[in-house]
């Protein structure tokens, strides 16, 4: 059974995030199964734009700790989304953790649920959100950028819109979008493309100069003895050594 579903409706073909025993994790199945999806999304001269959504209650749980991508395949998921010359759009009723903040924001527009929830929870396991900090730098505020990451705390869906992580927050998500996919419905192809183009130049740069170093990061903090440690204690549900 594919991971990633696929539906369409007046142009928009809306990809579901549908991983419920690992919570929607970035598993290798699931990225290798998102991105064809995308390429097919893309390639598709009757879709406009693309929403990405989840089934369960969490959007994305992060990195599938028992299967987890290649950190070059998740780098080229992340710029697909971006380099996708049709608007991806994210649509969030869960909660979103660590790896999964990356899609959010490769995404051009995101709408979010006040039930939503947000963590960097990569600190806590001996890691740094190394890969996904390529679409998050350059879209985010960095004062609260540095709060979030170095703590790896909690917040809600009004922090995450203030901060540039989604653009808009609501008690209905379908309700906040409605007038984004109204919009892009009513946009032509080529001035979809052509726009996209302009408003993701700086990220593409941030992809350009600073993929490999941090995909090489990525692969040796994950192979490290903290890193060990802090995924064994999450999955144990305990403390790693270090917390005092």
């Amino acid at each position: 059974m594919t991971p990633v579903g696929r539906t369409r409706e007046r142009g928009v073909q809306t990809l579901v995030l549908d991983s419920p025993h690992n919570r929607n994790a970035l598993s290798a199945a699931l990225v290798t199964g998102l991105a064809a999806a995308l390429a097919d999304a893309g390639e598709d001269t009757g879709v406009r734009a693309v929403v990405l959504t989840h089934t369960g209650t969490t959007f994305s749980a992060g990195a599938d700790l028992r299967d987890p991508p290649d950190p070059d395949a998740l780098v080229a998921l992340l710029r697909q989304i971006v380099e996708l010359p049709k608007p991806v759009v994210a649509r969030v009723a869960g909660h979103v953790r660590a790896g999964g903040l990356g899609l959010l924001a490769a995404c051009d527009i995101a709408g979010a649920s006040t039930a939503s929830t947000f963590a960097f929870t990569e600190v806590r396991i001996g890691v740094a959100p190394a890969v996904v900090s390529l679409p998050l730098l350059p879209r985010t505020d960095p004062r609260a950028l540095a709060r979030h990451c170095l703590t790896g705390e909690r917040f809600d869906a009004a922090e995450a819109a203030r901060i540039g992580l989604v653009t808009a927050a609501g008690d209905d998500v379908d309700a906040v979008l409605e007038p984004v996919l109204d919009g892009v419905r009513r946009a032509s192809p080529q001035g979809l493309a052509e726009t996209k183009r302009l408003l993701t130049a700086r990220v593409l740069e941030a992809f350009d100069r600073d993929a490999a170093h941090l995909t090489a990061l990525s692969a040796r903090l994950f192979a490290s003895p903290q890193a060990r440690e802090g995924m064994t204690a999450f999955l144990e549900r305990r403390d790693p050594e270090w917390v005092v």
